[in-house]
């Protein structure tokens, strides 16, 4: 008997510019004091991973800059930085390097 397996797609993704492809961290389950959450009462979190970055903006004397962030680093954004988008099973945002405020360490 035949069974039918998912194969995952690994897509490569470089994006122009000076954007970002970021990949949203989890939001919590439960709350501090134990409460579980519904997927309408979870806020989305401000923090991912960086999976890919661009070459840079491209600068007024034809050089590129270069960007602060580099893949595998976590971030944290702006709520509503960025543009939604789903890569097989995986939700994915595009953002400009602006819209990240910070590097987690």
């Amino acid at each position: 008997m035949a069974t039918a397996t998912k194969k995952k797609t690994s897509t490569q993704l470089q994006p122009l510019g000076d954007r970002v492809v970021v990949e949203r961290a989890e939001s919590e389950d439960t709350t501090a004091g134990g409460i579980v959450l519904p997927d309408s009462a979870k806020d989305k979190p401000a923090r991912g991973v960086v999976i890919s970055v661009g070459p840079g903006r491209l600068l007024d004397d034809g050089s590129r800059s270069e960007m602060q962030v580099k893949v595998g680093e976590q971030v944290l954004f702006s709520s509503y930085a960025g543009e939604s988008f789903t890569v097989g099973d995986e939700e994915l945002l595009l953002m400009r390097e602006d819209d990240i405020l910070a590097v987690i360490e």
